[in-house]
């Protein structure tokens, strides 16, 4: 287990040499950082050539390919920050629950979780299986630890999976649309959900412990599936427990950015949670969406994702368009709403890094 006074004092890094570091602190930067979920990923021919040679768990559970293909989309793009190259659910197989990809499903959970029999039975102790993601990190980290042409040093991004989805995934089995299992759970047996959560939480606070202590300067919460919940169940059953993963994380000296999706109607509650950070979706416009977060923390996106496909006229002026909704406030990081999907022009992506980088110079 990460000794937390070790990652606290590895952690002490100056944050005056990453725009991205003191953009989520929202202190004065130069111009607009920008980084792109899932920017390394099935549109980029670089990752597809590591593909046909590894499945998805193999690059994640392989610190020389997975920093690789970290390193290569940070380059590739010029952007300001490098997320390290994983999966949401790999504490899972620590906790001792199997999953795995299916072509056309995306990850499935062949024994859901559904007793208190079954959540007594996932472990709390075995985190330090994951340490392959902090040794990747180390690489990426080794990789850019000398400054760029600018004077800046990229900023290296860890993430982690909120308690929240991660039940979700465990009681559903994968993807779904009306999360029935999960709130019949969460409604009718809520001390087995509080447990769930608490495990969760266990886990993924040594998870992120061990990836600050290999280097990363930020780490990402990702909710996918928080846009699911009405605002009186993410209060009562989810607020408490993400609150405390993010207190978690902040002691252990870097800033947190906290990402959900369809998430409107939760912003103001999300920010409840003492995040840095809150990335914004592309359903509510950037400044409506701060307005919501409030004056406590930053903001990161916003552009649709699939505005990528579009005429580089038309796509230069949604870039536009969130800078301007932005008004070179400190605390903004540009980001698109969700993650780049496949088939997206790389000569797109690279153009709004470019564009991000003249329109917002100070």
């Amino acid at each position: 287990m990460a000794d937390v006074s070790t990652v606290l004092k590895s952690s002490k890094r100056s944050v005056s040499d990453s725009r991205f570091v003191r953009a989520c602190l929202r202190q004065p930067v130069d111009r607009t950082p920008v980084w792109f979920l899932r920017q390394a990923g099935r549109y980029m021919p670089e990752y597809m050539a590591v593909r046909r040679q590894h499945s998805l768990l193999d690059i994640c559970r392989t610190p020389d390919v997975a920093a690789e293909v970290t390193i290569t989309a940070a380059e590739r793009l010029d952007v300001d920050a490098a997320i390290i190259f994983a999966d949401l659910l790999l504490p899972f197989t620590p906790m001792g629950l199997d999953f795995e990809f299916v072509n056309g499903e995306g990850p499935v959970v062949h024994k859901p979780i559904r007793t208190r029999e079954q959540i007594e039975a996932l472990r709390t102790d075995r985190a330090e299986e994951l340490i392959y993601v902090a040794k990747a990190i180390e690489k990426v980290r080794s990789h850019f630890a000398a400054p760029r042409a600018d004077g800046d040093r990229l900023g290296i991004i860890g993430f982690i999976g909120a308690p929240f989805t991660l039940a979700s995934y465990m009681i559903e089995g994968g993807s779904s649309r009306n999360y029935v299992e999960m709130k019949r759970l969460m409604y009718g047996d809520p001390s087995s959900w509080s447990l769930l959560m608490e495990k969760l939480n266990a886990v993924l606070a040594e998870y992120a412990a061990q990836q600050v202590q290999a280097g990363a300067d930020v780490i990402q919460i990702f909710d996918s599936w928080a846009g699911a919940l009405a605002v009186n169940d993410y209060r009562d059953f989810v607020l408490p427990y993400t609150r405390d993963l993010v207190q978690r994380v902040k002691a252990l000296g870097v800033p947190v950015i906290y990402f959900g999706v369809d998430t409107a109607s939760l912003l103001s509650t999300m920010s409840e949670t003492g995040c840095d950070v809150l990335g914004l979706d592309w359903r509510v416009p950037l400044d409506e969406g701060w307005k919501l977060a409030g004056d406590t923390c930053g903001v990161q996106g916003n552009l649709d994702p699939i505005a990528l496909f579009a005429p580089q006229d038309l796509l230069k002026q949604r870039v536009k368009d969130v800078l301007d909704k932005a008004a070179n406030r400190p605390g903004h990081i540009f980001n698109l709403g969700h993650g780049i999907v496949p088939g997206t022009p790389v000569d797109n992506v690279i153009a709004v890094s470019k564009w991000v980088k003249e329109l917002s110079a100070r």
